[in-house]
């Protein structure tokens, strides 16, 4: 049985967080954790190969998508409870997880923080840590200045896809224009104060899942050094580069879906 479901849950501080099924009941459930600026649909080119093999359990990050976005910072652990909320409400005891960026960073949390309910981690474009701290809070008060999205929206973009894709009016690429420019200006300001809080280089030592580092060789915002530390830290992680910028499953979907669907599917 297939199943495409879209619902929400409401946190313990009253936030509600969107989510929705994709594939087979009967599959291992996969976990996609989104980047800043995105909704769940920053997967939808990936999920016609991934149902082959997972029921795909998407969400959008408080700030984001459908759901809430409350004012204020927000922290890496409120989001990574966001996460063990949303799988208690499910019944989901352990699943795998993908989390690319931001994404990336929640599920390295949920490796340190609840490794009992993961199964193997993928963690793609991402860092244990983006510092120094002093750097966010300048886009953070000009961001909440700003009448609208549309300079962090181009910002964003750029650095997310290579120029041949920012030429012309490629789809992919207005989709996620679209998004951004629909993203609360406070959902976004809330997610860089969590990445301008967060260091994760000492505790992501204590990640025993299997693991899996993804990094974009042409990566600005999250480098392949950073991919490539993370690697490092993590006991046993493995470490793969890909030829692309920021957005790898989508600039690189055919090389990212062989890595994370060979990662996840191979025998123990």
């Amino acid at each position: 049985m297939t199943s495409r479901t879209r619902a929400a849950i409401t946190t313990g501080d009253g936030v509600r967080i969107a989510y929705r099924f994709d594939g087979d009941e009967n599959k291992p459930v996969l976990l996609l954790s989104n980047s800043i600026g995105t909704d769940l649909h920053m997967w939808d080119g990936q999920v016609p190969a991934l149902i082959r093999h997972f029921r795909l359990l998407r969400y959008d990050a408080r700030g984001h998508g459908a759901s809430g976005a409350p004012s204020g910072p927000y922290s890496m652990d409120r989001l990574g409870r966001d996460v063990v909320e949303l799988l208690d409400a499910l019944g989901l005891e352990r699943v795998h997880v993908l989390g690319l960026s931001l994404g990336g960073v929640v599920a390295q949390w949920l490796g340190i923080h609840v490794p009992e309910r993961v199964d193997r981690l993928v963690l793609s474009n991402t860092a244990a840590y983006l510092g120094p701290a002093s750097q966010w809070d300048r886009p953070i008060a000009e961001l909440l200045e700003a009448p609208d999205m549309q300079v962090t929206a181009e910002r964003f973009l750029n650095n997310w896809f290579p120029a041949r894709m920012l030429r012309g009016d490629n789809e992919v690429v207005e989709g996620f224009r679209r998004t951004l420019l629909a993203t609360r200006r406070e959902g976004v300001a809330g997610s860089w104060a969590a990445v301008r809080d967060y260091d994760l280089r000492r505790t992501a030592t204590l990640i025993q899942n299997p693991t899996l580092v993804i990094a974009g060789e042409h990566d600005t915002v999250t480098s392949a050094d950073h991919g490539k530390e993370l690697a490092a830290t993590v006991p046993g992680a493995r470490f793969t580069v890909l030829p692309t910028v920021h957005m790898a499953n989508v600039e690189g979907q055919t090389k990212f879906l062989e890595a994370v669907v060979g990662f996840l599917t191979e025998e123990p």
